[in-house]
C-alpha cells in the first residue's frame, strides 16, 4: 500500500512533466489533477508544498544538480529532470524526511515512470546530490 506522501509525489511528479512540456502555472496544474481519480488519497498540504517549492526554486535546484551530472540537464528526459528536480527540493527544503527515503522515493519513481535503467541513473546522481547538500546528516549515518 502506497503512503499519502508516495502519492502526493507521484502527482507533484506529472504536474512537473506538465510544467516542462506546457509551462503551465503550477496552481492550474494543481486544479486539473485534482481531478484526477486517486488524488483524494494524497497528502495534499505536502503536494501543495513539493509541486510550487520544485517549480518556484528549479532554477537554483538545476544549479545544484548540474555537477552530478555526466551530460546536460536538458539533455536528460522530462521525467528524469522531474523526479531530480522533485528530490533536490526534497534535500534542500525538507530536512525532516532522512535524504535515504529522498532517494528511496525518487528510485521508486525512476522504476515506475522512467525509462528502462532511469532508476539506477537517478540513483547515482541522487547519492552525489547528498553527499553535497545533507553533509551532516550523511556523515552521522
Amino acid at each position: 500500500m502506497k503512503s499519502s506522501r508516495r502519492r502526493s509525489r507521484e502527482f507533484v511528479l506529472q504536474g512537473l512533466y506538465q510544467w516542462q512540456l506546457a509551462q503551465t502555472d503550477p496552481q492550474n496544474i494543481a486544479k486539473q489533477l485534482a481531478e484526477a481519480k486517486g488524488f483524494e488519497k494524497i497528502d495534499t498540504e505536502y503536494f501543495m508544498a513539493l509541486l510550487n517549492g520544485t517549480v518556484g526554486n528549479a532554477p537554483a535546484l538545476e544549479q545544484e544538480i548540474a555537477p552530478c551530472l555526466d551530460r546536460g540537464f536538458k539533455h536528460l528526459s522530462p521525467v528524469e529532470r522531474g523526479i531530480l528536480l522533485l528530490a533536490c527540493f526534497e534535500f534542500m527544503h525538507q530536512p525532516q524526511v532522512p535524504y535515504r527515503v529522498v532517494i528511496n522515493e525518487a528510485v521508486e519513481l525512476a522504476k515506475a515512470y522512467g525509462g528502462t535503467d532511469g532508476h539506477k541513473f537517478v540513483n547515482g546522481v541522487l547519492d552525489k546530490l547528498a553527499s553535497r547538500v545533507r553533509t551532516a546528516e550523511m556523515g552521522a549515518a
